[in-house]
């Protein structure tokens, strides 16, 4: 998806122009944007600048007030957090090129423009991602998905990598690449193929191989899976793994979404149809075609899913087996996904349902 916008200082309204597939034609959004603090005079600090840009956001509504204002200020003097910036530099007073950056990016952030996006970098487990919008942001979550894909792959039997013995896993949905390319980062006997139906996703996820150094390890495509699944069993060798955190949102979800996801980040890497599963169901079937014997399917999934994929893969997909759900490992009552995982399971010259 293209997305433009045009940023003005002051109170005014934001366009915001969006084509989600480079084929349909472009639709106006106008929202109001809300007027950023008067830049000061006089010069501040950075801990000024911190406190006076948490208390405006939180005047205006924006989520994250506090988290918002550090990460933006911290990116401008060259840190990660403001934590690891030394007492001095906190103190020291702005100059004037450096105030102008810090109003230029918090007044992205006052529309709602997710941090993100306005610093255009983001860690996932032990790497740094360029990120740009429309692409789909990593959530902290999903590295709950590679550490359990991590794990299977190094102890278990029929799947482990093992040193001098090269696997291959797919990605289905790439995004910025953060699935794949930590799993490459982790296990250096390991090879990708990820895929995404947005070109932009797949040009960020190549720059990110590129910064990371594991661009001869990774292939991909700019693939739609529910246009082009017999194509990408013509692509793809025999795989350990598939990896996915497709789109799994419930349309009618889609509207009570904070404006940073539902302005800004593609809604073809949110929405998941009707009953969430419009995708799922495509990767499940495709699948069995495509993993080895004990090959592995591993989604996050929406909370609700969990059993009512069990069940249609029981009916749909004889040659995969259950294997479990895991749930947020926060302990949260509701948890905001589930990682589902199923095996693929051949015996002799045909495929056997196999449930637990």
């Amino acid at each position: 998806m293209l997305t433009m916008w045009t940023m003005w200082r002051g109170c005014c309204t934001q366009l915001l122009w969006t084509r989600a597939n480079g084929k349909s034609p472009l639709s106006c959004h106008a929202v109001r944007r809300c007027s950023a603090p008067a830049l000061p005079a006089a010069s501040i600090t950075a801990l000024q600048a911190v406190d006076l840009w948490r208390r405006c956001f939180e005047q205006r509504g924006v989520t994250e007030p506090r988290m918002s204002s550090h990460y933006i200020i911290a990116h401008l003097l060259g840190a990660k957090t403001i934590q690891s910036l030394e007492q001095e530099k906190l103190i020291e007073f702005l100059s004037r090129e450096q105030m102008e950056q810090v109003w230029e990016l918090c007044t992205k952030r006052l529309s709602r423009v997710p941090v993100q996006y306005v610093i255009e970098e983001w860690d996932f487990r032990d790497i740094t991602l360029k990120m740009k919008p429309p692409v789909f942001i990593p959530r902290p979550e999903t590295e709950e998905l590679v550490e359990l894909v991590l794990t299977d792959l190094q102890t278990t039997p029929g799947v482990a990598v093992i040193a001098d013995t090269q696997r291959t896993f797919i990605e289905v949905g790439c995004g910025s690449g953060a699935i794949s390319l930590s799993l490459l980062k982790s296990l250096p006997q390991l090879k990708a193929v990820a895929l995404d139906q947005s070109v932009e996703a797949v040009d960020l996820t190549w720059e990110n191989a590129l910064r990371l150094g594991v661009q001869d390890r990774i292939k991909l495509h700019n693939m739609d899976i529910m246009k082009d699944g017999e194509a990408l069993l013509s692509i793809c060798d025999p795989a350990v793994a598939l990896v996915s955190n497709p789109p799994y949102l419930f349309s009618d979800d889609m509207s009570t979404l904070e404006p940073e996801i539902f302005r800004y980040e593609d809604h073809a890497a949110l929405d998941g149809g009707v009953d969430g599963l419009k995708v799922i169901k495509q990767i499940l079937m495709i699948a069995p075609q495509i993993l080895l014997n004990h090959g592995r399917v591993y989604l996050e999934v929406e909370p609700r899913h969990p059993p009512l994929i069990r069940q249609w893969v029981e009916v749909n997909v004889e040659e995969l087996r259950y294997i479990e759900t895991r749930h947020d490992i926060t302990g949260r009552s509701v948890s905001k996904h589930s990682l589902c995982v199923f095996k693929c399971h051949m015996q002799e010259l045909h495929m056997v349902l196999d449930l637990q």
